[in-house]
C-alpha cells in the first residue's frame, strides 16, 4: 500500500483514540498548529470540512469517554462569561465578582462621621457601589472568621430596630444599617425602612439567591440615653472595632439599662413643662403669677398619672392625649370662673405645650424631605391623631365652660414678649424639662438649654425687633436650632435629635392651637379654620427649618469625596434623593 494511501494515524489529526483510562477535566486551548512533514505526510488536498467555532478560553470540558463512543462536553453556559463588564455596567448589573477600582487604597473605613459615610453610599445606586476596602486586620488570613450571613443580619435589625423606635429618620436608620453590613463584609446589601417595618436583602452576587430578613417596630421610646449608646456602637462597628459577638453583649447592654430618671421626677417634670410654659406665654410676673403657675403644674400632673394609667390599661396612644389635655383645660375653666383676673387662658395654653407632638413632626418633615414619602405619610398621620386627641379632650371641657359662660380671654396667651428676661428663662426651663422627658443624657442637658435659648432670643429678635413674620421667624429660628444642633452633635458624636428635639419646644404653636380651639367652641368657626392653619403653618416652619439647619451644618463638614478620605470610593458626591423622579 502506498504511503499516501494509508488512513491517517489516529489522535494526531484530531480524532481522538479510545484511551485506556478516563482523562481529568482540562480546560480546551485554541488547537496547536500542525509541522508538516514531521509526524505525518501531508494529506492530498480534499474538500475542506467546515470549521469548528472555538470554544471560549474559559470554558472547560469534562471528558469521560467510552471505548467506541464519544460523549459531549458539559458547558458552563452562565451569561456573565458572555458579557463583557462594560456591558453588565449599562445593563445595569454589575458581576459577581465586583468590578475593579484601582483607585482605592488600603485602610478602614475613614474618619468622617458614619452617618456621612453611608448617606453617600446610600444614595448610590447598587450597580455603581463599591465596597470598603478593608483594614490590614481584616486582610491578614489568620484574623477572618467565617460569615455567619442571618446572625449578621438580625444585629442589623436589632440596632434598626432601636434607632426607629427612638424616633430617627428613616435615612438615618438605612444609613446605619448599610454600615453595619458593610463593616462585616456583606458588600452587597439593600435596606428598606417603612413606618412599622424594616428590612434588609443580602445578595452574594447574581447566581446566588438573596438573603432577605425584615422586623416589625411595635414599640416606640423616647430614650434619648439610649439612642446615644447605640449611636456609639454603629460608629464603633462602621470604624471595623467590634466584633459580631461584641456588637450583640453590647446591644444587650444597652437595651438592659435602666431609664436615667424615675417616674416620679419625670411626672413632676411634666408640671414643671407646663408651669413653664404660663410664664412664657403669660408674658409678665405679679401677684397672680404664681398661682396659675401651680395650676399648670397641678394640672399636668394630674394629666401624666392618668395617661400612665390608661397605658397600664392598654389603651391606644389617642386615648392617653384625650385623658392628658382634660386637667389642664378644667383648671383653665375652674380660674375662670372667678373675678380675681387669673387667666384660665395661659393654663390651658401652658397644658398644650406639654403634649405637642414636636418629636414625631420633625421626624415626618425630615422624611418627607429627603424621599421616604410613605414613612412621612405614616408620621404624619401619627400627628394628625395625635393632636386630635388632644383638641378632643380640650374641646370637651371648653365646650363645658363655654356652656357655663365661663370668662375665657383669649388675648392672655397671646401677651408678646412684654418681659424678655423672665421669658427667656421661661423658655430655657421649658427646654430642660423636655430634655428630661425624653430621657435626655445629664450630659447634655446644657447644651440643649443653651440651644434653645438661641432660638428663642433669635425668634423674639425678629418677631418684635425686626417685625418678621411669625411663621417665617419660626423657620428661622429654627433652623439655628437645627444648625448649632448639628453641630453639637457633631462635637459629641452623637445623634442630633437629643440637643434639637426639646429646644424647638418653646417655639411650638401652642398658642394657635388654643385659639382656632376656642373659636370652634364659641361658634367662630371661620375664625378658628384661620388659626389653626396658622398652628400647621408654624409647625410646618418649624419642621423644615430644623432639617435645613441640619442640612447647612453638613456643608462646613468633610463630605467623604475624593482625597478628604482615600479610603473610601473615589470622587462620588453625595447625591440628592431622587426616588419619584422620571429624570
Amino acid at each position: 500500500m502506498h504511503p499516501a494511501d494509508a488512513p491517517p494515524t489516529e489522535g494526531l489529526l484530531g480524532h481522538p483514540a479510545p484511551p485506556v483510562e478516563p482523562t481529568v477535566v482540562v480546560p480546551l486551548a485554541p488547537p496547536v498548529p500542525e509541522t508538516k512533514g514531521l509526524l505525518t505526510p501531508e494529506p492530498t488536498p480534499e474538500p475542506t470540512p467546515p470549521p469548528r467555532a472555538e470554544p471560549h478560553p474559559e470554558l472547560a470540558v469534562d471528558v469521560h469517554p467510552r471505548p467506541g463512543a464519544e460523549r459531549p462536553a458539559r458547558r458552563r453556559s452562565v451569561a456573565e462569561d458572555t458579557l463583557t463588564p462594560e456591558e453588565w455596567r449599562a445593563a445595569g448589573y454589575t458581576p459577581p465578582t465586583g468590578i475593579p477600582i484601582p483607585e482605592l487604597t488600603p485602610g478602614g473605613p475613614g474618619e468622617a462621621p458614619w452617618p456621612d459615610r453611608m448617606r453617600t453610599l446610600l444614595r448610590t445606586p447598587m450597580s455603581e457601589r463599591p465596597a470598603f476596602e478593608r483594614t490590614a486586620r481584616e486582610l491578614h488570613p489568620s484574623a477572618g472568621t467565617t460569615r455567619n450571613v442571618p446572625r449578621i443580619l438580625d444585629l442589623t435589625l436589632r440596632i434598626g430596630e432601636l434607632l426607629l423606635a427612638s424616633g430617627e429618620g428613616a435615612e438615618d436608620v438605612e444609613a446605619a444599617m448599610l454600615g453595619i453590613a458593610h463593616a462585616y463584609r456583606l458588600d452587597r446589601c439593600e435596606p428598606q425602612v417603612t413606618f412599622t417595618l424594616i428590612g434588609i436583602s443580602y445578595q452574594p452576587s447574581l447566581v446566588e439567591p438573596p438573603v432577605t430578613a425584615d422586623r416589625v417596630v411595635r414599640r416606640r421610646t423616647s430614650d434619648y440615653t439610649r439612642l446615644n449608646a447605640v449611636y456609639e456602637l454603629v460608629a464603633d462597628i462602621t470604624a471595623e472595632k467590634v466584633t459580631v459577638n461584641d456588637a450583640y453583649r453590647r446591644l444587650a447592654l444597652i437595651r438592659r439599662n435602666r431609664h436615667p430618671y424615675p417616674a416620679w421626677l419625670l411626672a413632676l417634670t411634666t408640671g414643671l413643662l407646663a408651669g413653664a410654659a404660663t410664664f412664657l406665654v403669660g408674658g409678665r410676673i405679679d401677684d397672680k403669677a404664681w398661682l396659675v403657675f401651680a395650676s399648670a403644674f397641678v394640672a399636668a400632673v394630674l394629666g401624666d398619672r392618668l395617661a400612665s394609667a390608661l397605658a397600664r390599661r392598654r389603651l391606644p396612644e389617642f386615648y392617653q392625649f384625650v385623658a392628658a389635655a382634660m386637667p389642664a383645660a378644667a383648671s383653665g375653666i375652674i380660674l375662670s370662673f372667678n373675678d380675681w383676673g387669673l387667666r384660665g387662658s395661659v393654663v390651658i395654653t401652658g397644658g398644650l405645650f406639654a403634649l405637642l407632638p414636636g418629636r414625631a413632626l420633625v421626624a415626618a418633615v425630615q422624611d418627607g424631605l429627603t424621599g421616604f414619602y410613605i414613612t412621612a405619610a405614616a408620621r404624619l398621620l401619627e400627628v394628625v391623631y395625635l393632636v386630635a386627641g388632644i383638641v378632643i379632650g380640650v374641646m370637651v371641657i371648653l365646650y363645658l365652660g363655654v356652656g357655663f359662660e365661663a370668662k375665657l380671654k383669649p388675648d392672655e396667651s397671646l401677651a408678646g414678649i412684654s418681659y424678655p428676661p423672665v421669658q427667656m428663662v421661661a423658655a430655657m426651663l421649658l427646654t430642660l424639662a423636655f430634655a428630661m422627658l425624653l430621657q435626655t443624657d445629664r450630659r447634655t442637658l446644657a447644651l440643649v438649654t443653651v440651644n434653645s435659648g438661641i432660638g428663642w432670643a433669635s425668634y423674639g429678635a425678629l418677631v418684635y425687633n425686626a417685625g418678621v413674620n411669625p411663621i417665617a421667624a419660626t423657620g428661622v429660628a429654627a433652623g439655628l436650632v437645627g444648625l448649632f444642633g448639628q453641630l453639637m452633635a457633631r462635637y459629641r458624636n452623637g445623634s442630633a435629635l437629643p440637643y434639637v428635639t426639646a429646644a424647638i419646644g418653646p417655639l411650638m404653636p401652642g398658642s394657635a392651637l388654643y385659639l382656632g380651639m376656642l373659636a370652634f367652641a364659641q361658634g367662630h368657626s371661620s375664625t378658628g379654620l384661620v388659626s389653626v392653619f396658622r398652628a400647621a403653618a408654624i409647625a410646618m416652619a418649624l419642621a423644615v427649618g430644623v432639617n435645613l439647619g441640619g442640612e447647612i451644618a453638613r456643608l462646613f463638614l468633610k463630605l467623604p469625596v475624593g482625597a478628604e478620605l482615600p479610603s473610601l470610593y473615589p470622587a462620588v458626591p453625595r447625591r440628592a434623593a431622587k426616588r419619584t423622579r422620571g429624570f
